[in-house]
């Protein structure tokens, strides 16, 4: 008998966490759409996952162009939710507090108006993902606005896995992760701060995408999991 083909849509599976996810799942089992708003960087994601997923160039900011892929998708069975951002980050006393609402524009926005647009055709038995970030659960001066941000994707976890039932629902938080999101930092600069939070970590070391892979792949196979938080950050909050 032929194993069961399940389908798993990556939001923002074009780069880091999200790209590394959908190489962690592809398989015999599973088809991968990876979604983005760079058509270069899918075509270059596609390449190096070996042709071997679908993609889809769209925005996610744009409500039109999310509405207009998931109704020409079809029925599928897990949505991983990686639409990045960067705002909030620095010093409450001088924080950009407009820069917050662009922040939930650039990133809990577009995971929430996926996964309503979802609905209609994910299966009810299936998963979504949705990652956020350790600073949500940190102390640490500088993350006030960034963890305000990362907070809402975290606190809508629990109240969504009991209003969509049976659909799970879970989210990870990654901590300090060398993906592309860093690149707005100079080299050496980056470097140093990998560093700096590697001797803060009690594993030793900074995160690979590929570690936040394997948890969004525990919370997709884990069928009796869901209202989760999955934190993925080496033991990062506990000694920041």
């Amino acid at each position: 008998m032929n194993e069961k083909t399940e389908h798993a849509v990556i939001v923002g599976g074009s780069s880091g966490i999200g790209l590394a996810t959908a190489r962690k799942l592809l398989g015999p089992g599973m088809k991968v759409t990876i979604t983005g708003r760079n058509q270069e960087k899918l075509k270059g994601a596609w390449h190096s996952l070996g042709g071997a997923v679908e993609t889809a160039a769209f925005d996610a900011t744009k409500p039109d162009e999310v509405r207009a892929f998931f109704e020409t998708l079809g029925a599928f069975d897990h949505l991983v939710l990686a639409a990045s951002g960067g705002k909030g980050l620095g010093p409450f006393e001088t924080l950009d507090l407009a820069a917050l609402s662009s922040g939930i524009d650039e990133k809990v926005r577009p995971q929430l108006s996926c996964l309503q647009a979802a609905l209609p055709t994910l299966n009810k038995g299936g998963s979504v993902t949705f990652v956020s970030a350790v600073s949500a659960q940190m102390t640490t001066p500088g993350v006030a606005g960034i963890a305000a941000i990362n907070g809402m994707l975290l606190t809508v976890v629990p109240i969504l896995a009991v209003e969509l039932k049976p659909l799970r629902v879970n989210a990870v938080a990654p901590g300090v992760i060398d993906t592309p999101w860093w690149d707005f930092l100079p080299t050496e600069q980056r470097q140093a701060m990998f560093a700096d939070y590697a001797g803060k970590t009690p594993v030793g070391r900074i995160g690979r995408a590929e570690d936040v892979a394997d948890a969004i792949a525990f919370l997709i196979a884990g069928s009796f999991v869901t209202g989760q938080v999955l934190t993925c950050d080496g033991g990062l909050r506990f000694a920041a």
